[in-house]
């Protein structure tokens, strides 16, 4: 019998589910593009009923495109966007869902940072708070919404609403939880002094157990069988923070390997055996006792281009994407090129960074600009692991993943700006792959998730720094650093005096 493994990946937007053979080898993908809302300036949600029904109607349409009957699928694994706050009722129905690009509460995150309060938090859960931090959202929503608060049952993440709805079962993983600051590190556990640090000592309640990934979180249920085309017990594993399943889509498992995520957030993480205690460090996470990632992230990285395109490009399929690779390998380095700021969705230091083009003229047009947009973005990529490796990290490869890994002139201003070999996995759906990894164990297809990532994980390319212009590449990124250190100070000053 034909056996099969199903990852589910949800970013802030799009719901994918991918089914692969036990060679990692892709039979079917299947995707849905969801609605965010934004209220209010600075507030981006989901709707959970919406989320749900996206995830149901991927999963069926992926087994019917495959043409897989569901007792073919031995196991299923979720990953999802970690923090932003998916909130439920006592009785399991949704309350609100608040996506990781929200920033309602970077005034609060910002006066935590500011106090005594950052300082006892970051040696218990090795982050400090910021806007969309699942602790600083919960905290937010005590303060500013006690009626929402006063109703809630349970407060987890993306992959987690996900999980729920296939097993009916309240459940999170290590790694997603740990991402959103709720863990005490490194002794991976929910912890009393660490709630009361945030001001959320009876929010306890509201913290579901905890599962290994790669452990099974349930079985799925006659509903949730009947809404997927699934079949009923099927064991579905409890899953990953979203980059962490990339990184182990990517191959990448072993201290000194950094994985770097090109998508909504900027991800660029390495691994190590034990936490970088680093209040430089944005945040840590862990997946097993003996791995954990210190990583650093923001908001900055290939969403700036799908605003591009969104607004100026004239299209958001594939076919906008590949126009906008071939401008840009149009255009050849030169000292006259603007610099662009990646700042669309704040930044993880400072919540008045906004973007911006910034030496623009009249003889640049829409290539220059998209070029300046991909340079932009990678430099960012580079001040996240220039401050890891500031801390202490130590980087021996890199792999690169998210959409930004499917343009090869992308991949190769990786390899040049960070002046590193950059690897590319076959697979393209890292995320679900990392997932289904993880359900090949729960379904006792893989001893282990190592060798589920040897059986399943091949490398499709790598680029080798190659730039011919070194001097010129260097002068360009410090005039980026200087820039985006001060246009967020301006910008306060500008937001303060209107």
């Amino acid at each position: 019998m034909s056996r099969y493994l199903l990852g589910i990946d949800a970013g802030n937007t799009v719901v994918k589910a991918v089914l692969f053979d036990l060679d990692g080898r892709v039979l079917a993908r299947a995707a849905l593009d969801g609605q965010s809302r934004q209220p209010q300036p600075g507030y981006v949600e989901r709707d959970i009923a919406e989320l749900w029904a996206n995830a149901a109607a991927v999963i069926r349409r992926c087994l019917d495109g495959a043409g897989v009957e569901g007792r073919h699928v031995i196991g299923i694994g979720t990953a999802g966007h970690g923090n932003g706050l998916y909130m439920l009722d006592r009785h399991d129905q949704p309350l609100i869902g608040i996506q990781s690009i929200d920033n309602r509460a970077a005034e609060l995150a910002a006066g935590l940072r500011a106090s005594p309060v950052a300082d006892a938090l970051y040696p218990l859960c090795l982050q400090r708070p910021w806007p969309a931090q699942t602790a600083t959202l919960l905290l937010w929503l005590k303060q500013n919404r006690p009626d929402l608060y006063a109703q809630a049952g349970t407060a987890f993440l993306c992959k987690d609403a996900m999980t729920l709805l296939l097993t009916g079962r309240r459940v999170s993983d290590f790694s997603d939880m740990s991402g959103a600051g709720l863990l005490r590190l490194p002794e991976r556990r929910y912890d009393e002094a660490l709630l009361a640090a945030y001001g959320l000592g009876d929010a306890a309640e509201l913290l579901p157990e905890l599962v290994e990934s790669e452990a099974s979180a349930g079985g799925v249920t006659a509903s949730a069988a009947a809404a997927t085309g699934l079949t009923e017990g099927t064991p579905v594993a409890a899953g990953f923070f979203d980059i962490i399943a990339s990184m182990i889509g990517s191959g990448v498992n072993t201290p000194g390997e950094a994985a770097i995520v090109a998508g909504t957030w900027s991800i660029n993480q390495v691994v190590r055996e034990m936490p970088l205690a680093d209040d430089t460090v944005f945040h840590a996470s862990t997946w097993r006792p003996d791995r954990y990632v210190a990583v650093e992230s923001s908001a900055t990285s290939a969403v700036n281009l799908e605003w591009f395109v969104r607004e100026f490009g004239g299209g958001h399929g594939a076919a906008g994407f590949e126009a906008c690779n071939a401008l840009v390998a149009s255009v050849a380095p030169h000292p006259e090129l603007p610099l662009f700021l990646p700042f669309l969705f704040g930044a993880s230091t400072h919540p008045d960074a906004r973007g911006a083009f910034i030496g623009l003229a009249g003889w640049h047009g829409k290539a220059e600009m998209l070029r300046a947009l991909y340079e932009g973005v990678v430099f960012e990529h580079r001040r996240h692991i220039e401050r890891l490796r500031r801390a202490g990290a130590e980087i021996t490869r890199a792999s690169l993943s998210g959409g930004g890994s499917r343009s090869p002139v992308w991949c190769q201003m990786f390899a040049d700006i960070l002046d590193l070999p950059v690897t590319v996995a076959e697979c393209q759906e890292t995320g679900a792959l990392g997932a289904a990894i993880a359900a090949g164990v729960a379904a006792a297809a893989f001893a282990t998730l190592d060798d589920g990532i040897a059986a399943m994980v091949r490398q499709a390319a790598q680029y080798q720094p190659s730039t011919p212009d070194r001097a010129l590449l260097e002068a360009r990124y410090r005039l980026y650093c200087g820039l985006a250190e001060a246009m967020p100070d301006h910008w306060k000053r500008y937001r303060e005096g209107a």
